[in-house]
This record gives structure tokens, sequence and C-alpha cells, in this order.
């Protein structure tokens, strides 16, 4: 493909890597952090920006770059897992494509996610994502601009199920880093995974998301990636915690965001509103609180009612 100027936003790890991949296919990267200011400079002839961000910094940027002239071609893509409170109850919360969206409506959104740990993408080690968009052809573009023999991407037409996947599997990563740091084992590590793929599958069809969509890459992959590696921020969350840490020591410690933390109190707000069972979120979010131990959590968790695996 033609060569294409690509600016990522956000300066971390994610951000860092993306702008790796994309230099590596041989396309003019501009990476921006919120410390260097000016927009309008990077963004002017930009055919792809990629938002990797925090989700607590979604929306201040995206304010920022409705500010600047942007080509009508432009297509933006989000990187980021995490979820926005509102503070209606019969609004659900809202997703970063969903903000970007409405920001810029004339544009195509497009949201990238995966089992994707920068760390071992940084070293060259292969990888694989998915692009999912409303527009087609903005996810078959992003497709072809970053993939690679070393980083394979695939398109998916669910995007909410696909966003949904990578944001929601960060909560039960916290529970199966606890698990782990409790050093209960590897069958109550598979019957954590399995049941937390359940209850995201269960808040992603009622969010409207097609089920299948959580077997893929953004909803199972992912999910096996980030509760099988150290290497990520909200499986290391759990850790700590069962080893005896407080949380503010274990985010203080922690180089970039777990987006885990945020997401879990938004996901129980609107589970407790739509009655929606989370039972393995909700402990997440006890033990997040401070309001109960890892031991405790996950007692709660094997106590609970005899009840079929499948209805």
């Amino acid at each position: 493909m033609s060569q294409r100027t690509i600016v990522i936003l956000g300066a971390g790890a994610w951000g860092i890597t993306l702008a790796g991949l994309a230099a590596a296919k041989g396309h003019s990267v501009h990476l921006w952090s919120r410390q260097q200011g000016d927009l309008q400079t990077v963004l002017g002839d930009a055919d792809l920006v990629i938002s990797a961000v925090s989700m607590k910094g979604v929306s201040a940027v995206v304010e920022q770059v409705g500010q600047v002239a942007i080509a009508s071609h432009t297509v933006f893509v989000t990187a980021t897992k995490g979820l926005a409170a509102t503070s209606s109850a019969d609004t659900m919360p809202l997703l970063p494509s969903q903000i970007w969206q409405a920001a810029l409506p004339s544009h195509p959104i497009v949201v990238l996610s995966g089992p994707n740990l920068s760390q071992e993408i940084q070293q060259g080690l292969p990888a694989a994502s998915v692009v999912a968009s409303h527009d087609r052809a903005a996810a078959a573009t992003v497709q072809a601009a970053l993939s690679s023999n070393a980083f394979r991407v695939y398109t998916n037409p669910d995007m909410l199920g696909v966003e949904l996947g990578g944001t929601l599997k960060n909560v039960i990563a916290i529970a199966v880093g606890a698990c782990d740091g409790l050093q209960l084992g590897t069958n109550a590590k598979a019957a954590l995974v399995t049941r937390g793929l359940t209850e995201i599958i269960r808040v992603g069809t009622y969010w409207g998301a097609k089920p299948e969509t959580f077997y893929g890459l953004s909803g199972l992959g992912d999910l096996l990636a980030t509760c099988n590696s150290a290497l990520s921020r909200n499986y290391q969350v759990g850790y700590q915690l069962a080893q005896g840490k407080t949380l503010t020591d274990v985010i203080a410690q922690l180089q970039g965001t777990a987006e885990g933390v945020n997401t879990t109190q938004v996901l129980i707000k609107l589970a407790n509103e739509q009655a929606i069972a989370v039972p393995i979120s909700h402990q997440v979010d006890r033990l997040l609180k401070g309001d109960i131990t890892p031991q405790a959590a996950v007692e709660a968790l094997m106590l609970r009612d005899y009840k079929p695996e499948i209805h």
C-alpha cells in the first residue's frame, strides 16, 4: 500500500508500540503526547489518527482534536480499552469510539483491539489484532496500514463487540491475578477464566454485541493473553493485592494505567441498574474497594448456589 501519514495520540507503551508498527511499514509517523500541546501541526495532513490515550484522558483529547482543522478523508482509530460513566441511570456507559464519533460525526471511527502486550510486540514477537468499524472500507485501510509478517490484523464488522471484549476482560484479569497471587492452582484459574468469559458475553449481548465476537481475538484472545502474563497491568493489580499490598501502592508502582480498576466501577453501576448478573466482577469491585480480602472474594465465588453450567 502507499505510504500514509499516521498520527499516534498518546506516548505511553501502547502508543509507542503502535508508532513502531506504523514506522516499520514505511509510513510517516508522528507521536504526540498531551505535554506537546499543539495538535494542528501534526493533524493537518493526517491520513490516520490513532488514539492510544488512557480512558481518563479521552474526552480532553477529543475536545482538543475537535478544535483543529482536519482533512475530510482522515480516519480515526481508537485503541483505548475503557468505559466512561454517564450521569443518567437510563443511559449506557460510553465507550471510547462513541466519544470520538459524537465529536467527529463526519469521520470514520475504527476500533483496534486484541491480545496485544506491548512489550512482546516491541520485541518483534508475533501477534494478531482486530479492527472493527461501521465503515468497512475504513477498517480495511487500517488493516492494510498496520499488518505485517509479525503483526496480523483481521477485520470484524461488530464494532461494539470488539470494543467491549477488550474492555471487559480487564476486570476478569484482576480476578485471575488475585487467583495466581493466592497460588490457587491451574484448575481454579481455568474455571475463573471460563466463567469470566461467560460474564463478558452476558454483559456484551445485553449491550447489543454479537456473542460470537467474544470468542475472537478481542474477547477470548485478549482474555487469555491478559490473564496469563505478568506483563498485564490489570493482572498485576490482582496479583499484588493478593500479596497484601494496598490498591494505592499497587497503582503507584505500575508503569501505565490499569484500565480495569475504573472499568469495574462503571460496570458494577450498570449491572446494578440493569440487574445483570456479574458475580466475578462484583467480587473484584469489593476487592478494589477494600471491602473484602482476596481469600474471601474467592470463597464467595466458590460458595455460590449450585446451578447448571448452560441454560
